[in-house]
């Protein structure tokens, strides 16, 4: 065709699904083998994750058993993540309190994702993510870990730690947080072993690709 740029082929993977809790599960199988057929094993957790949300999303939001679409793509070094619907209601971020169970969902996105928003289509909306698939996330994993830890010890309101004292301090942060998630998970209705041993398994191929 006259007129166009022909660019690099874009990983491109598309999936509809029906919006019930049965289907997020699956949804989140099948995002972490598709980027394994990718090899793109270093932001599978936080792509999981950011599926489960935006699912989650449709369900309560938009209705249970919606039409919905993800779409998973490569972009130059970030991954982008969507999920189409059939609602034209755009999402916003609301305040929740520490009991609430919902109102979150937005809040984790923009936490974890190095970008998001949304689209209006011709049948609804899109809700987009995007998360680095750059070299050197194994480092910045860390510095993110490190702050989380860090934040959930300031948190208990304790007084500032140095030297070996807040390296311990740290440590018993990191097992209170990994307990906290996995009584997230199995609130949720996930399996914490399964957690632990998917997060076992993404930790083992990063550190042998290191």
């Amino acid at each position: 065709m006259s007129g166009c740029e022909v660019t690099e082929p874009r990983l491109r993977w598309v999936l509809p699904f029906e919006a019930v809790p049965a289907e997020v599960r699956l949804l989140r199988r099948a995002t972490a083998k598709q980027l394994g057929r990718w090899g793109m094993f270093t932001v599978v957790d936080e792509a999981e994750l950011l599926v489960t949300e935006l699912a989650t999303n449709v369900i309560k939001h938009v209705g249970e058993a919606t039409s919905a679409t993800l779409i998973l793509e490569r972009r130059g070094e970030r991954l982008r993540l969507e999920v189409h619907d059939r609602s034209p209601v755009l999402p916003s971020p609301r305040l929740a309190e520490c009991t609430e169970e919902c109102g979150r969902g937005l809040h984790l996105l923009a936490a974890l994702a190095a970008d998001w928003g949304t689209v209006v289509s011709a049948v609804g909306k899109a809700v987009w993510c995007e998360v680095s698939v750059e070299e050197g996330r194994a480092c910045l994993r860390l510095e993110r870990a490190v702050e989380v830890l860090e934040n959930y010890l300031e948190a208990g309101n304790g007084p500032p730690l140095g030297g070996r004292r807040r390296e311990v301090a740290l440590a018993e942060s990191a097992v209170e947080l990994i307990a906290g998630l996995l009584h997230w998970s199995a609130a949720g209705g996930h399996d914490p072993d399964d957690i632990l041993d998917r997060a076992q398994m993404h930790y083992e191929a990063e550190s042998e690709a290191a």
